[in-house]
């Protein structure tokens, strides 16, 4: 379960504090970010702030130099509380909500589930969130994930980007799913081939590895329901110290 160590709510009109909302489910969009260190270091700030005005504009949300008042809510609510810490903002028309909690660091034997799900307008980081967050309660997420499949593909998890290695190449879902931060990021410094994954090809690859704020970059152990194990941890090696270059 979270141990969260800040939770506050803004209306948007006037930006006045009112009683804590996590807005999932509504009409909005949200995104998290890794913060660490002391004093408290956003990971990618500057593409998740850009990411989620863009994403505004699809939602609806309007309000003048929006992107200012978030860079001003971030500023004034990241005080030093903890060496690793997990930092999310929300918004919908008519509130912005902020949470700060301990970022759960995922243990060595982590495990994929599958889930049939799909989420919904997957190109964007909604609020869409409900059934998602129902199944991933049921989990330890220090050592578990959901894999998103759908049309006898996986997808990407509830979490997180998937990169599937094969053959001395990294592969990742090319549609119907978030194209992060942290693995846009990576793909600038190593190459990433974006392509359907089926489930009926699993077994040609030898890693699984999630990417994201929150698992930052996690070796896949087993998907016990596809009878698959991790066979090398090649690229995982590389990966994680692309990902570190930025904590």
């Amino acid at each position: 379960m979270a141990t969260f160590l800040l939770k506050k709510s803004y209306q948007l009109k006037d930006l006045q504090e009112v009683p804590f909302k996590d807005l999932w489910g509504s009409r909005g969009v949200f995104t998290t970010m890794r913060m660490v260190g002391k004093p408290p270091k956003l990971i990618l700030l500057k593409p998740h702030i850009e990411n989620l005005i863009k994403s505004t504009k699809k939602y609806g949300i309007r309000k003048k130099n929006l992107k200012n008042i978030i860079k001003d809510l971030i500023n004034k609510n990241t005080l030093y509380k903890g060496p690793d810490n997990l930092f999310r903002i929300a918004l919908n028309k008519k509130l912005i909500s902020i949470s700060i909690r301990k970022r759960l660091k995922p243990e060595s034997n982590f495990n994929l589930l599958l889930f049939k799900y799909k989420r919904i307008e997957p190109k964007y980081k909604n609020l869409y969130y409900k059934k998602i967050l129902a199944k991933l309660s049921t989990v330890d997420s220090t050592k578990f994930d959901i894999a998103l499949v759908a049309y006898d593909r996986i997808l990407e998890t509830g979490t997180s980007n998937l990169v599937f290695v094969k053959n001395g190449k990294i592969f990742s879902p090319k549609k119907n799913c978030y194209f992060g931060n942290t693995i846009k990021f990576i793909s600038k410094k190593i190459k990433i081939n974006f392509k359907d994954i089926s489930i009926k090809s699993i077994h040609d690859y030898d890693e699984i590895i999630l990417i994201g704020s929150g698992k930052g970059v996690t070796s896949v152990s087993k998907i016990d329901e596809l009878k698959w194990k991790v066979r090398k941890n090649i690229f995982y090696t590389k990966l994680s110290k692309i990902y570190n270059s930025l904590t």
